[in-house]
């Protein structure tokens, strides 16, 4: 377990959320299986659309947990998911609707624990450390804060940090207050696989596979010399830490300056293969823009991230920590491009990103701190 005993950061995340804001308005649908995608026509005298019936490309955005245990989830093919659920029921999404509940759950959350780092329309990062109550308590009254302003339940991981509340979270669903202490890194995480940590996607777990990698343990066991020469210096340092549950990044609130960023949406969702040409020149072109808006501000910055938005809207993003600070446009494409390693493109894009975050002034000689070639072993 991590040496952080002065920290305490909660990772709150709603319940199947898009779903469990459809069953405030359908609350007869309770029990049943529900896919939530397309956009279809709302239901009407109480006729349902079956997913059985469903034609298109669509893909499911979320399920109910009913659905779920059918083998349907968000990202599915719609077709797909009617072969595997064909009586399950098709509401057709209304973000307008989810992001008012996201407001009033987040300003409820606010009201007891201020300090809050927002991580999309269902989950949030919450800094406890300077609470008084102890965890539990905490817990108990944010999922209560949560269910009187928008009748919606939401599970809780809580631990030293982001990496182990962010897992947590999940492994009491629906529902869950998890609390990571001592002793819960090997107990509770470590019988893992792989692919439960944030930032390992499909394409990582299948090389750590290979490597006879399968569990967070046999990760955190692993030789640095085999992860270096598998994934490079940068990658396995990060894979050594995650394991072992290191990871020192703050909550970062709105209010506070976090980083520079450039992204664009694309006027068509591109293809990864098909369009890989324009897609790297995009990408090149947002690097350079970031080193110009570093270089005007006099920053630079040891963390570089990437942010993709898919066709099904899904978000995903990947951050990578240097052991130097960069702001030249080869450095940080450099870095981005290690994040793109660790994502799936399984689905077409609609939005890239880049950004540089944890800034400092350049020095005056004009550049961060010198590179040092370092390794694992």
């Amino acid at each position: 377990m991590p040496d952080f005993p002065a920290r305490r950061i909660a990772h709150l995340d709603m319940d199947a959320f898009f779903a469990s804001v459809e069953l405030l308005r359908y609350p007869e649908l309770r029990g049943q299986a529900v896919v939530i995608g397309g956009r279809g026509p709302r239901p009407e005298n109480g006729v349902y659309a079956r997913l059985r019936d469903y034609v298109g490309r669509g893909v499911i955005t979320t399920a109910t947990y009913e659905a779920r245990a059918l083998g349907v989830h968000s990202a599915m093919g719609m077709m797909k998911g009617a072969r595997l659920a064909p009586e399950a029921i098709v509401l057709p999404v209304d973000f307008v609707r989810y992001r008012h509940y996201s407001r009033l759950f987040k300003a409820a959350v606010a009201d007891i624990a201020p300090h809050i780092e927002d991580r999309g329309i269902d989950e949030i990062y919450i800094d406890l450390t300077a609470l008084p109550e102890d965890s539990a308590t905490l817990a108990r009254r944010l999922k209560q804060a949560v269910w009187d302003a928008t009748g919606l339940r939401c599970s809780i991981g809580i631990s030293p940090n982001k990496l182990l509340s962010k897992i947590a979270s999940d492994l009491d669903k629906p529902d869950g207050i998890t609390l990571i202490g001592p002793g819960d890194l090997e107990r509770r995480i470590w019988p893992l696989p792989v692919s439960k940590v944030n930032g390992i996607g499909p394409k990582a777990t299948r090389r750590l596979r290979a490597m006879g990698i399968e569990t967070v343990a046999q990760l955190a066991a692993a030789p640095p010399d085999r992860l270096q020469d598998e994934f490079g210096l940068g990658m396995a340092q990060w894979l050594l830490d995650v394991a072992h549950g290191i990871d020192e990044r703050p909550v970062v609130t709105e209010s506070e300056p976090r980083s520079l960023s450039r992204e664009t949406t694309f006027e068509r969702d591109l293809h990864v293969v098909r369009d890989r040409a324009q897609l790297s020149q995009i990408f090149r072109e947002l690097c350079e823009q970031l080193a110009h808006d570093l270089a005007r501000k006099g920053v630079c910055g040891a963390t570089v991230g990437v942010k993709l938005r898919f066709d099904d809207f899904h978000i995903v993003t990947r951050d990578l920590t240097l052991d130097e600070t960069i702001r030249s446009a080869d450095a940080i494409h450099r870095a981005a491009g290690q994040c793109l390693k660790r994502v799936a493109f399984e689905r077409r894009l609609r939005l890239l990103g880049v950004r540089v975050s944890k800034l400092e002034p350049v020095d005056e000689s004009g550049a961060g701190p010198h590179p040092v070639q370092l390794s694992l072993y």
